[in-house]
C-alpha cells in the first residue's frame, strides 16, 4: 500500500520587470505590448536541449510539446486559431539558448515560448523574452530566484529549495541519521538542492563531498566514502553522472539507499546505473506512469505511448502540461502580453502532472512525488511533504 503524504509547494521568488517599449513598467523602464496574435495561428516556439549533455530532458520536452500541440490543433485550436510552431534545439548550450529566443522574439515573432528546459538556458532566453514581452513557460527549470525580476517567465515545476527540503524529510523517513552528500559542484541545480538538504537535514552529514559533470570514474571517492558509516547516501545532481555513479557504488558492495532529486529521472539513468545496480534508489518527480491517476493523465499516457512507442518522463509530461496552460492563457488573447497577463492569473489548473496555480511570483503550487526504483522499475510512488 501506498503511503501519502500532502504537499503544497510555496515557493518566494519575485517576478517584477518586462523591459522593451511602450507602456511604462513596474521598475521605471518601458514594457513591451508584446507581438500581435495574426491570422488564423497562434505562434509558438520551442527552445529545448533537444541534443547535447541534457539532451534526454529536451527531447522528452520536444515529444511532449509536440503531442499536445497536434491534439490542440486537431480539436480546432484555440478559438479557432491554430498553433504554428517553431522548432529550435539549443544543443544544451546557454549562449545558443540564448540566440534562439532572439531568433523567436524578433525575427518569427512568436507570441509564446516553451523552454528551455534547463536553469541556466531559461536564464539566458529570458532576457530576449522579457524586452518582446512574449511569456516563456519553462517545463523544467528549477532553481530558486530564476523569476526574480522577469516578468515574462512562468515556472511549471517545484524550485531547488523543495527538493532540498523533500530530500531531507525522506531521509528521515528512511530513518537515514547519517548521510553522505556527493553533489555536482559545477551546477547551480545541483548546488541549491544541496543547499537546502544541509539546512532542511536534521541528522548527520559525515561527509559532504562533490564531483564535477563530465567526470565518468568515481572509484576513488567511492572507495574513500564506502568505509564511513553512514545510512544514505544524497547525490544531488543530473543522471549523466548519477547514473555512473550508482552503478559504481553498487558494484563495489555499497548497498545504502541512493536519494536523488528530478535529475535521476530519466531512462538515460536506468541505462547507465544497470537494471542489476538501480536498487534501493529514491528520487523525486513530478509525475508518475504508475500509481493513482486521473482520467487526463491516463490519456495522455496512452495517447503518448501510441505515438513515441514508450512511457513519458516527467520531462515530456511537464512540456505537455506547459502548452495546455499556454492554450487556456491564449484564449481571447489579442498578443502575447494578453498571453502573459492571463498565465499570472492562472488558478486550479488540471494538468496530466496536478492541479497548478501560477502564484505572484510566476511560480507553480503543485505537489511533488518520491519514486521508489528497484531492478530498474519503479517500485513504488508517494507524495511527500517537506
Amino acid at each position: 500500500m501506498k503511503k501519502r503524504f500532502k504537499a503544497t509547494l510555496v515557493t518566494l521568488l519575485g517576478a517584477t520587470f518586462l523591459a522593451a517599449c511602450g507602456n511604462v513598467s513596474t521598475n521605471g523602464g518601458a514594457a513591451s505590448s508584446g507581438t500581435k496574435i495574426e491570422g488564423d495561428t497562434i505562434k509558438i516556439g520551442l527552445n529545448l536541449e533537444e541534443t547535447g549533455t541534457t539532451g534526454a530532458y529536451g527531447s522528452a520536452e520536444q515529444r511532449g510539446a509536440k503531442l499536445a500541440i497536434e491534439e490542440i490543433n486537431a480539436a480546432g485550436g484555440v478559438d479557432g486559431k491554430k498553433f504554428k510552431v517553431y522548432d529550435y534545439d539549443n544543443k544544451s548550450e546557454t549562449a545558443e539558448a540564448a540566440q534562439i529566443s532572439s531568433k523567436l522574439t524578433s525575427k518569427d515573432k512568436v507570441n509564446v515560448v516553451i523552454g528551455p528546459a534547463t536553469s541556466g538556458a531559461t536564464g539566458a532566453a529570458v532576457k530576449s523574452t522579457d524586452q518582446a514581452g512574449v511569456p516563456l513557460i519553462t517545463p523544467s527549470a528549477t532553481q530558486d530566484g530564476l523569476t526574480k525580476g522577469h516578468d515574462s517567465l512562468f515556472v511549471a515545476i517545484f524550485q531547488d529549495s523543495f527538493q532540498g527540503k523533500i530530500l531531507a524529510k525522506y531521509a528521515d523517513t528512511l530513518k537515514a541519521k547519517k548521510v553522505i552528500l556527493y553533489t555536482d559542484n559545477g551546477s547551480d541545480y545541483a548546488k541549491g538542492i544541496a543547499k537546502s538538504f544541509r539546512s532542511a537535514y536534521k541528522g548527520e552529514i559525515v561527509a559532504d563531498e562533490t564531483f564535477t559533470a563530465g567526470d565518468t570514474d568515481f572509484q576513488a571517492a567511492l572507495t574513500k566514502l564506502k568505509n564511513k558509516d553512514f545510512d544514505a547516501i544524497v547525490i544531488p545532481g543530473y543522471y549523466t553522472e548519477a547514473g555512473k555513479i550508482v552503478n559504481q557504488a553498487r558494484g563495489m558492495g555499497i548497498e545504502q539507499p541512493i536519494l536523488g532529486p528530478d535529475g535521476f529521472n530519466s531512462d538515460a539513468f536506468v541505462e547507465q546505473a544497470t537494471n542489476q545496480y538501480a536498487n534501493n534508489i529514491y528520487y523525486i518527480t513530478g509525475f508518475a506512469t504508475t500509481g493513482d491517476m486521473t482520467d487526463k493523465t491516463k490519456k495522455f499516457l496512452e495517447a503518448y505511448k501510441a505515438k513515441y512507442k514508450e512511457n513519458p518522463s516527467m520531462f515530456a509530461a511537464l512540456a505537455y502540461d506547459s502548452v495546455y496552460m499556454a492554450a487556456e492563457a491564449a484564449k481571447g488573447a489579442k498578443t502575447s502580453a494578453d498571453i502573459k497577463d492571463k498565465l499570472a492569473k492562472l488558478k486550479d489548473f488540471e494538468g496530466v502532472t496536478g492541479k497548478m496555480s501560477i502564484n505572484k511570483d510566476h511560480t507553480t503550487e503543485k505537489s511533488a512525488l518520491m519514486v521508489t526504483m528497484n531492478n530498474g522499475a519503479v517500485d513504488k510512488v508517494e507524495t511527500v511533504e517537506p
